[in-house]
């Protein structure tokens, strides 16, 4: 059997699970298909070796496992003399099975029994057990087997491409039949495609090299597929390459799948460990040529936040980590932690490149300095982040959501230096007659193609813009206006100021007396009258107390007998004596409009109050903004043509220019795609609406007469 008709032999073991219609539903039936097939592909690549293991076997029976196990995985062998790294030391094998019903139970269990460790551990997770007793319970058992048993298996019949392929149709059809979990597990081959196209079509050149040795690792590999796409991709390009894959997923089941589908395939020096990648790093001491993956959407990692906490940075990154309920960015963080070191024309410093899904959140969650942001910073700042593409919605079969790939490298080319290309692929789909969950939508080979090829040349178009990474990052600079308020003494207010402070009874009606109830707008001139007022008061009245009290007194008069008002006079905090502001050292490495010095004063909040002097209004804080100033434009000109048109009175606050990092304020670093491929579209005529309208009115009209007719 060749790659080309492999369709036949899946088609075939996908009837056998009609079997177990009845103790199993369709979602469950890969519990006891998958492991049944590795069983029975393990069975028949270990026949031809299988007499000589054993008589090894029997001089070697009760020493040491691990002897045993390096001894006898040396003996077992392929077609090609080469030793496979397992073995089988049972007597028994699918024929013997077969032939004895009645003993099924025991005698499958001792023939798993009998294999290699690195076997049985993939058992184990299969938890396929379990299986077994369900398999006889329901009397189910020996049919399957006895079915799996009439394959023909063996490489001189099946040889690893194509059983890799039908072990990947059969991951394939499983999952879809499982789609309302699926996606947990299982990306959608198209996306892996444009995935594996992105991260190796740009070294197509040096792929194709006779003799090369590559290397890929997946830290959430799920079942294997970005990984066996990868190795599909090399192959096709070219068959002397060596590929050596790595991969660690925490889902028992799905690791079970993907290191039995590497031992089908004869991949040796290639690695599959079970494990939680964040906090438990089964490669810590590896780096690799490419790394790709679709970590979990959206969940928290509360439960590994303690042990992360204790470490010095995680994974080489010492800044402030993503919130805790989407660990996302902590998956590139270690897969970025895993690059070879690049150097030009060096073949021991190689670099890396990285392809990874995520959803919209890693792209703009997080103002400037939470941890989200500062993990986009410290990529783009590094030049990193290559290129971005926008995926439709509805492409995943456990969410409708949209979805985006980041590709990374460490070795850009020449032309993409400080360069970041989006291409928005978001309406480039095509619908399914059929959906599998959430998945309604697929790109085809021709649209995989387009974004390749468009990757690949850098195009510019409506769907392709290439920026400077500077145009992602931005200041956040705080914009401050003045607190106006309106003075007015009333019976409400009188009466809820003495009921705090009834002491003061007779200080107020002396106030009232002599400001009577009509409304000031100079809070800055009554507040003088007012302490004038108090501090001539009779001995036999009492005033303001000293100390603590006192403060808190005259806060709630303010409190009480005042609202803002937009009509009011600004508020003065403080009148001082002008000192020269080093504009050079509030805004370095700025080019400043050429402005008079008032007007740079005025826009930092210090307002010219006669020869010398400058006063400085108390801020409102129930006014106070944010706007984040692009990195590319100095904050001068951006606030004179973004803020003072509209808000003449606003300044913005000093403090939020302190020095950081060496920038100017708080970086942050967002990628917004909607705001980069907005397209206006103008609103439809008025006439043209009402005319709808109004034949809708008519149609509806007419459905009731014939209605009451």
């Amino acid at each position: 059997m060749t790659p080309g008709n492999f369709q036949q032999l899946a088609n075939f073991i996908w009837s056998v699970a009609d079997l177990l219609r009845g103790p199993y539903r369709p979602p469950q039936y890969e519990r006891v298909m998958l492991p049944l097939t590795v069983l029975r592909r393990f069975d028949a690549v270990l026949a031809p070796t299988k007499e000589k293991v054993l008589q090894r076997f029997a001089s070697l029976e009760g020493k040491d496992p691990q002897l045993i196990d390096r001894v006898l995985n040396e003996l077992a062998k392929d077609e090609d003399g080469k030793p496979l790294g397992f073995h089988n030391h049972s007597q028994l094998d699918f024929l013997k099975l077969k032939g004895d019903p009645d003993n099924i139970v025991q005698h499958l269990e001792q023939y798993i029994d009998g294999f290699s460790e690195n076997i049985r551990k993939i058992f184990d997770r299969f938890e396929f057990h379990a299986e077994i007793e369900k398999l006889a319970e329901a009397n189910r058992l020996y049919q399957v087997v006895a079915q799996f048993a009439s394959m023909d298996l063996h490489p001189n019949r099946v040889d690893n491409i194509t059983m890799g392929l039908v072990f990947e149709d059969l991951i394939r059809r499983f999952n879809e039949a499982a789609n309302e979990t699926a996606g947990d597990h299982f990306t959608p081959r198209e996306v892996i495609r444009l995935m594996v196209n992105l991260l190796l079509e740009p070294d197509t050149k040096v792929l194709t090299q006779g003799g090369i040795i590559v290397t890929i690792y997946d830290p959430a590999c799920g079942t294997g597929g970005m990984l066996a796409e990868s190795q599909n991709w090399i192959r096709a390009h070219n068959e002397e390459a060596t590929v050596k894959v790595f991969g660690q997923d925490y889902n028992p089941r799905s690791y079970a799948v993907a290191a039995s589908d590497l031992l089908i395939k004869g991949h040796k020096d290639s690695r599959i460990e079970y494990g939680n990648t964040l906090p438990n790093d089964q490669f810590p001491d590896m780096h690799f040529d490419y790394l790709l993956a679709n970590p979990p959407f959206g969940v928290d990692w509360k439960g590994e936040k303690k042990e992360i906490d204790r470490w010095p940075n995680f994974r080489g990154y010492n800044g402030k980590l993503p919130r805790i309920n989407d660990g996302a960015l902590l998956f590139l963080l270690h897969m970025i932690s895993k690059n070879q070191s690049w150097k030009e024309d060096d073949r021991n410093k190689p670099g890396t490149r990285i392809a990874i899904v995520f959803n919209g959140s890693p792209l703009f969650t997080g103002g400037a300095g939470s941890g989200e942001s500062e993990i986009r910073r410290w990529i783009i700042e590094h030049d990193w982040l290559e290129a971005i593409v926008a995926l439709p919605e509805q492409m995943f079969y456990n969410t409708g959501i949209g979805t985006f790939v980041w590709v990374l490298s460490n070795r850009k080319e020449k032309h993409r230096k400080k360069k970041i290309q989006l291409i928005d692929a978001r309406e480039r789909f095509t619908q399914m007659k059929r959906s599998l969950g959430n998945k309604r939508r697929y790109l085809d080979e021709t649209v995989i193609d387009d974004l390749t090829r468009e990757h690949g040349t850098l195009t510019e178009s409506k769907t392709s813009k290439v920026f400077d990474n500077i145009a992602f990052g931005y200041r956040r600079v705080t914009i401050l206006r003045p607190l106006r308020l309106r003075f007015q003494i009333t019976q409400e207010a009188k009466e809820r100021y003495l009921d705090t402070c009834p002491e003061l009874l007779d200080a107020i009606l002396a106030v009232e007396e002599t400001l009577g109830g009509e409304p000031y707008y100079d809070w800055n001139e009554v507040w003088g009258k007012v302490e004038k007022i108090i501090k001539v008061l009779p001995d036999d009245i009492d005033g303001w107390t000293k100390g603590a009290k006192g403060t808190a007194q005259k806060k709630l008069f303010r409190q009480v007998f005042t609202e803002p008002d937009p009509d009011a006079e600004p508020v003065i905090a403080k009148l001082h004596k002008t000192q020269k502001l080093d504009t050079e050292a509030l805004f370095p490495g700025q080019s400043l409009p050429e402005l008079k010095s008032d007007e740079i004063y005025a826009l930092l909040g210090l307002y010219i109050a006669g020869k010398g002097k400058h006063v400085e209004y108390e801020p409102d804080p129930s006014l106070k903004d944010f706007e984040n100033i692009p990195l590319k434009e100095d904050i001068i000109s951006y606030v004179l043509r973004e803020v003072r048109p509209y808000v003449d009175d606003a300044w913005i606050d000093r403090t939020s220019l302190d020095e950081q990092d060496g920038g100017i304020g708080k970086v942050g670093y967002e990628i917004n795609f909607n705001r980069e491929f907005f397209q206006y579209q103008p609103p439809r005529p008025l006439a043209e609406i009402d005319a709808e309208l109004a034949a809708v009115e008519k149609r509806i009209m007419e459905l009731l007469r014939e209605v009451t007719a």
